[in-house]
C-alpha cells in the first residue's frame, strides 16, 4: 500500500512537471528560413505562425511559385525546430521513466 501511495505521489508530481513543460513550450519561438534567408518564418510552440519576412527582391510576378515554395520551406523548417525543442524538453523530463518506444509526450 505504501508503494501505491508513493506511485500516486510521483504521478501527481510528473503531471505538474508536464503542465509546466507545456506552459514553457507554449511560450517558445523558433525561426526557419529558406532561399538562403530570403524568406523567414517564426512559429510559436503551438505551431502558430508569428511572423513572416520576405525579401523584396522576390516580389516579381514571374517568381510567385518560387516565393510560395520558399514560404512553405521556411514554415516547415521552423516547425521542425519547434518539434526538436519539444522532444528535447520531453526527453529531459522523462529521463529514467520506462516509456514505451513511439509514445509521444506531452499527450
Amino acid at each position: 500500500m505504501k508503494d501505491l501511495l508513493g506511485l500516486m505521489g510521483k504521478a501527481k508530481e510528473m503531471q505538474a512537471k508536464f503542465q509546466a513543460m507545456q506552459d514553457e513550450i507554449a511560450t517558445l519561438e523558433a525561426s526557419g528560413q529558406a532561399g538562403g534567408g530570403l524568406v523567414n518564418v517564426t512559429l510559436t510552440g503551438k505551431f502558430e505562425m508569428k511572423s513572416l519576412k520576405i525579401d523584396p527582391s522576390l516580389f516579381k510576378e514571374e517568381d510567385v511559385e518560387i516565393l510560395e515554395d520558399l514560404v512553405l520551406a521556411a514554415h516547415n523548417d521552423a516547425k521542425t525546430k519547434v518539434e526538436q525543442i519539444m522532444q528535447e524538453k520531453t526527453k529531459a523530463l522523462t529521463a529514467g521513466l520506462p516509456i514505451p518506444p513511439g509514445m509521444k509526450l506531452p499527450f
